[in-house]
Order: C-alpha cells, then structure tokens, then sequence
C-alpha cells in the first residue's frame, strides 16, 4: 500500500547534535569572536603571570642571596662614648647633619697632639680639637666622625648619630661616602702605636664597612669633590677602603708609624667581619656620590 507523502515544504530539520554545527543558531559575530579567542588569551595570560612570577622569584632570590652575602660581613658595632662625655653641657648654633647614602671607605688620620696623656683626660683632648677646629678654623663641627684614644676607647665625633652615614670634614675632596678615624697622638716615623688603638681603629672600620658589604683589603673609587686634594675635582680616585689621610690629601697624616700599621688594620678589619683570608677581594669598585656645589668643611684636617 502506498502512503501518501507530505509536501516537501511542511518537512522539518532535526536539530543537529553536535551545537556550533552547520544550521546550529550563532551567537552574534562580537561573542563568537571573544568565545573563541578566550581559550588562546587565557593560555597568553597564564604564560605572561608564569614568566612574571619566575622572573620576580629569581629578583627576590638575589636580593635575599645578596642580603644573607650582606649580613654575613657585618661587624659588630663596637662601643662608641657619646659627645656628651666630652661636649658637656655645651650648645653652639651649627647647621643640621649632611649624610651620605652608605659608606664604602675609611679614612684614619691622627691629630697631631701630645701621645703621654692619660686615658682620662682624652675628654679634654677632644674638647680642646673641637674648640680649634669650630674657633680659629671656623667649622661647624669637629671634622673626624670618630677618635680612638691610645687606651683603644672609641669617642663619637661629629654629631649627627654613630650609626648614620654621616658626612665628616676630615679628608679634603673625599669626605663623601667616607668615615674619619682619628687616633689621638702624633704617630711619625718610630712611634709606637698602641695595640689597643690598633684594635679599635679595625674594629670602627669593620663596622661602618660591613653596612655597605665593603671588604676592608678591597679598593673603592672615589670622586674628588675638591681640586684642593691629590686628585683634580670631578676625577675617579682609586684607593683602598681603609686609607690614610695621605692617600686622599697632600699631609704627612696620619704619620708614617702609624701608616704602615694600616696593612694589620685592614686584615684584623676584615677578620671581624667574617672573612677568611681565601675569601674573594671584589674588583668591582663602588663609586662616591659627586657633589661639587657642597665645599663646605672641605679644608683638612691634621
């Protein structure tokens, strides 16, 4: 029996199965086209916050690396008398403290004065340099940021806090970046210099060094601040991190005796810091903040 056929216009499609397919309802073109990048863009995103995150934990390794290399050369901070022991009650009108951003080099000087005096009365000594060097010379303060004395007692110096990168007025063009140590005595040639003095010069140099991570043996470049030192202002010196007053400056300080014992500082220096003597000396230098419109205190001190 035949059954009759429906008119081909009242047939119907059956959905496809599989959606998206040939004759599926599209989207409009706007979403086809965000649905479609949106796996590609997910994946970009994933491998940008993949590099960003391996990226930064390799910058926070260094720095942590660094930071670890950092304490492992710190010294301890050595006792420091304040001002006030040898200041008194004494106030004077100066202008504020100038700092540094670190300190990569010391300079040690000497001050020129009588060696047999007794521990006690090193006070007075400092109180009468301070009174020299802020009346006849017209400073603003005592130029050394330390003294030792010859009983290996550490004095503050210049104001403006022991543990602060303070900027001195001891060494004519490199007061920059630096500390002054200075030994109170005159230490020329055949002068014996007290052990003690010797331990404590290191153990100031050890510590103010070890904030910058400078190895006491290495070399640093300075840039003269000053045409009134051995090296013309705007010129890269190189000199070594623990130096003389001589090495910066045209002066006999800090005495020859005294001088040659700088080889003995720098290695008791780097002792305390925690270096052995097969430890790495750096070649790469650090380089002194230049400052040519500030020449205030750049006379030298003795």
């Amino acid at each position: 029996m035949r059954v009759p056929r429906r008119p081909r216009g009242a047939r119907q499609r059956r959905p496809h199965r599989i959606p998206g397919g040939p004759g599926s309802p599209r989207p409009p073109r706007a979403v086809t086209a965000s649905l479609g990048c949106l796996p590609g863009m997910a994946a970009a995103v994933a491998l940008v916050l993949c590099a960003h995150g391996v990226e930064h934990a390799a910058e926070d390794a260094a720095a942590l690396s660094a930071a670890r290399a950092a304490a492992l050369h710190q010294a301890p901070r050595p006792a420091v008398v304040p001002r006030s022991a040898w200041l008194g009650d004494t106030t004077r009108e100066q202008p504020p403290p100038r700092y540094d951003d670190e300190v990569v080099a010391v300079f040690v000087h000497h001050t020129d004065s009588p060696n047999g005096y007794d521990c006690a009365d090193a006070p007075g000594i400092i109180r009468s340099l301070y009174d020299g060097q802020t009346g006849a010379r017209h400073w603003d303060d005592l130029g050394y940021n330390f003294v030792v004395d010859r009983c290996g007692t550490v004095y503050e110096g210049r104001a403006g806090g022991t543990d602060r990168p303070v900027t001195g007025a001891h060494t004519q063009g490199f007061n920059h970046r630096t500390t002054g140590i200075a030994a109170l005595g005159t230490f020329t040639e055949g002068t014996e210099v007290p052990p003690e003095m010797l331990r404590a010069i290191a153990a100031v140099a050890a510590w103010k060094l070890g904030t910058s991570g400078t190895d006491p043996r290495a070399d640093v470049r300075l840039v003269s601040s000053n045409g009134g030192s051995r090296y013309a202002a705007g010129t890269t010196a190189t000199l070594p991190a623990v130096a003389g007053h001589s090495d910066g400056y045209m002066t006999d300080c800090p005495g020859a005796a005294l001088k040659a014992r700088l080889p003995e500082i720098r290695t008791l220096a780097a002792r305390l810091q925690g270096r052995g003597t097969r430890d790495y000396l750096p070649d790469d230098t650090q380089t002194a903040v230049r400052n040519d419109n500030d020449t205030r205190n750049e006379e030298q001190v003795p």
